[in-house]
């Protein structure tokens, strides 16, 4: 980690508990490796956060990404973009919504630069970007538009499972009339691209998730395993993935399933992130693939409930920068 450039981390929605996992995670620094990181954030909301809730943090701002590392060693390194309205936790507030999406854009201008090795993003609130113009469906697609990319795809990641949802954020019923073929394939694609590449993996199997309960039971439940799922993995097969299914998702994720792949293609955002967050809920990592540059994100929302309490649990953004480290680092020594 110590060739590496330091790692950007965006603010996320401000009246949610991306302060504060962002300080605990500096905090507990020293339960295990982890790379300086610099946040692009108000330094005043979080010295606010730090008197509140009585963290023995310092709060240092800097003003060049390559100041991280000998500021880490000290405190948070802050690399200043001040908030227009006070922050009430628990209450997101429109007149912030421009600074959340200036974080993300500084922190892809750092890493597109060379000055970050990666970013990580903290949960943002989408309604309220939404009123302020925001017109994407989430991190995933923003980055893609930045990085001039047409296509991504979003892995969620713990030890011992990685699943892709081929439709994410949409309502059951549009992901469903929106499935087609050609994107299962194109989501396969990208996942072997970035098992070799991010992962090491040199061989990736693949796991294709059906759609319908008992894959359709030959049609009697529906027929989208035979008219668009079905003739994907042909395809792919001729393409020469390693590619399975498709397999009935009530009996895909046990423990001896698992060891038969090195990734699961799902159809729709539930069938992904149910498992692993029952596996890993404290744990697991969004990655998004098929960028230029690495981003990987803690896999939970904002939590306006305990935000301000000091009880949030950093263990997913911990996981996050980690696993971000770890991309970054493969990438900058493949052969």
């Amino acid at each position: 980690m110590t060739d590496l450039d330091p790692i950007a981390l965006t603010m996320g929605e401000p009246a949610g508990i991306g302060g504060e996992i962002t300080l605990k995670a500096w905090a507990n620094r020293d339960g295990g490796p982890l790379p300086p990181f610099f946040t692009i954030d108000d330094p005043t909301r979080l010295k606010k956060i730090v008197r509140d809730l009585q963290w023995p943090i310092e709060v240092i701002s800097i003003t060049d990404p390559a100041e991280t590392v000998n500021a880490f060693r000290l405190g948070l390194p802050v690399l200043p973009l001040k908030l227009p309205s006070q922050v009430k936790c628990g209450k997101p507030d429109l007149a912030n919504a421009t600074s959340v999406v200036n974080s993300i854009d500084k922190a892809v201008s750092f890493v597109t630069k060379g000055s970050a090795s990666a970013i990580v993003t903290n949960p943002i609130h989408k309604n309220i970007l939404y009123k302020n113009g925001f017109s994407h469906p989430g991190h995933t697609e923003y980055l893609a538009k930045l990085a001039g990319k047409k296509r991504s795809a979003m892995m969620l990641a713990c030890p011992g499972l990685r699943t892709v949802p081929v439709t994410s954020h949409l309502s059951l019923s549009n992901a469903i009339r929106t499935l087609t073929t050609e994107d299962i394939i194109e989501k396969t694609n990208i996942t072997v691209s970035s098992l070799k590449q991010d992962f090491g993996v040199e061989v990736p199997r693949i796991a294709i998730a059906a759609l319908n309960p008992h894959g359709g039971e030959n049609g009697r439940m529906g027929l989208e395993e035979y008219e668009i799922i079905q003739p994907a993995i042909d395809e792919l097969k001729r393409q020469g993935v390693n590619v399975k299914g498709p397999a009935p998702a009530d009996t895909l994720f046990h423990a001896e399933a698992r060891e038969s792949y090195d990734a699961v293609i799902c159809m729709y955002h539930d069938q992904a992130l149910i498992p692993l967050k029952t596996i890993d809920f404290v744990g697991g990592v969004n990655i998004t693939m098929g960028l230029p540059f690495v981003r990987t994100s803690p896999d939970h929302g904002t939590a306006f409930e305990i935000a301000g309490l000091g009880v949030a649990d950093e263990t997913s953004l911990v996981s996050a920068l980690r696993v971000a480290a770890d991309i970054a680092n493969r990438r900058l020594n493949k052969p």
